[in-house]
């Protein structure tokens, strides 16, 4: 049995398998997995129902169980700031790096060789899309 908040035991063997430099992509219920993932990333389906997990649900147990260097998120062509951008901010380490990118532009990077672990979720809210880049875990 595990203490960590994290048990979700796919979720393990991807983040185990990981190193410096790789990304996790937790998306939102809208979110085409085929198209815009890379074939070699893990898939984790936590999609139950709608509203059910989300997104900021795995982020809160994911920001624990891994050092996090960067961020990415998706905007709107409009540049508007989604609300859950707020959320993102809120539990993400002060002072996080947090690149925004237009649709598009955020499909290219959840599409990249390094995105090894893919999250999806039954969150209902736009835009609710984060990449999260593995850091270091430095000596004690």
């Amino acid at each position: 049995m595990l203490k960590s908040r994290l048990l979700q035991p796919e979720i393990l063997a991807a983040l185990g398998k990981a190193g410096h430099g790789a990304k996790v992509l937790i998306a939102d219920g809208n979110f085409a997995f085929g198209p815009l993932i890379h074939p070699r990333a893990k898939v984790v389906w936590l999609n139950l129902a709608p509203g059910m997990v989300t997104v900021t649900d795995v982020l809160k147990v994911l920001i624990d169980a891994i050092p996090i260097e960067a961020a990415d998120v998706m905007t709107p062509e409009s540049g508007d700031e989604p609300s859950i951008h707020q959320d993102f901010r809120a539990i993400l380490p002060v002072g996080m790096p947090v690149t925004k990118h237009t649709r598009f532009a955020f499909y290219d990077v959840t599409r990249s060789p390094d995105t090894i672990l893919v999250i999806a979720t039954g969150e209902q809210r736009i835009y609710a899309n984060i990449v999260l880049t593995i850091g270091v875990v430095m000596p004690e």
